[in-house]
């Protein structure tokens, strides 16, 4: 599917409730991505490295997307849609062909320290049509819904306690009517959907052993409408590391990839849920779907394979061995 096919139903899509994107499946049913966070920084500390062995990964997977899972742009998001950052740290780092597919992005709370509205604007897709980033939007793909979820209002220390930082909350005051609103349209979106797996995406980390840790706003608000509605993941950036965390009170299981360039801050603070994976490091994670199982995969910045784990339907745990290629 092309982006300009994608960007015409985003188009339509965008009418009452959340922005919805159709993006169809392979022939046979199957879907492969990749995700990556906290990426932009011109290429340095080990972005570009990230990005090649993003785009090697990639094409053995004939990926279908990109998924960002925010900070798009350091240290203050883009200035505005002429920012020559959007180019300088998108689009001359992503360059394999395999990456040249739709990127679905959320924004970061480094996003919301720029102009935040810019990177939600047409604009950008003219100079780079892969690039599709909203606040808060549903992307299909038949036999998974995708719930992205923009979560950097409900942290309240970013409206009371901003330091020297300053944030673009423009279209988002109040917070109290924005999150309301938000988590009502979530949770409506996510009783429709009729997909085989229920994803849910954000910035923010909902568990995390690493230097952010868990984001208490989204346990006491998010989490309840990610558990009554059979979410199976929750999946994140923030916190610049490598994770995978199975919850001891649910299904759910959350999956951290903030890798995407400066990372080692050195820092464990294991918390209630079971650490299933942990790296302190760059890299990004690639998930293979099809009806039955669902394959996640983290690699480092040299393309290694850290850490493999499957989940099957209807059996919850099902161990699966990858045969790679040397």
């Amino acid at each position: 599917m092309t982006t300009a096919s994608v960007l015409a139903l985003l188009a339509a899509a965008a009418a009452a409730g959340l922005p919805r994107v159709e993006h169809p499946a392979k022939n046979d049913g199957s879907l492969s991505l990749l995700v990556v966070g906290d990426w932009g920084r011109k290429g340095s500390y080990n972005q570009s490295r990230v990005a090649d062995q993003m785009g090697k990964v990639g094409e053995k997977l004939n990926i279908d997307f990109v998924i960002s899972t925010g900070d798009n742009f350091y240290e203050n998001g883009l200035t505005g849609v002429d920012d020559q950052a959007f180019e300088e740290s998108f689009t001359d780092i992503y360059t394999a062909k395999s990456l040249q597919k739709p990127w679905y992005l959320v924004l970061g709370n480094h996003d919301y320290r720029g102009d935040a509205v810019a990177q939600l604007s047409p604009v950008l897709r003219k100079i780079d049509e892969r690039f599709i980033c909203m606040r808060s939007f549903i992307v299909n793909a038949e036999i998974v819904d995708f719930f992205f979820i923009d979560t950097t209002p409900f942290q309240l220390k970013y409206w009371t306690h901003p330091k020297d930082d300053h944030y673009d909350w423009r279209g988002v005051t109040p917070r109290e009517k924005y999150i309301a609103d938000l988590l009502k349209d979530m949770d409506d979106a996510m009783k429709k959907s009729t997909a085989k797996w229920k994803i849910a995406i954000g910035h923010h980390t909902m568990r995390s052993v690493s230097d952010h840790g868990d984001t208490k706003e989204l346990l006491q608000l998010l989490l309840p409408v990610l558990k009554v509605n059979d979410i199976d993941f929750y999946i994140n950036g923030h916190d610049h590391c490598l994770e995978h965390i199975s919850s001891r009170d649910s299904p759910i299981q959350y999956f951290t990839s903030g890798g995407g360039s400066k990372a080692w801050r050195g820092v464990f603070q294991p918390n209630d849920d079971k650490l299933q994976f942990f790296y302190d490091g760059q890299g990004f994670m690639s998930l293979q779907l099809n009806q039955d199982q669902a394959d996640f995969i983290f690699y480092d910045a040299s393309g290694n394979i850290l850490y493999q784990w499957s989940r099957s339907k209807p059996n919850h745990l099902q161990p699966f061995t990858y045969i790679t290629e040397e």
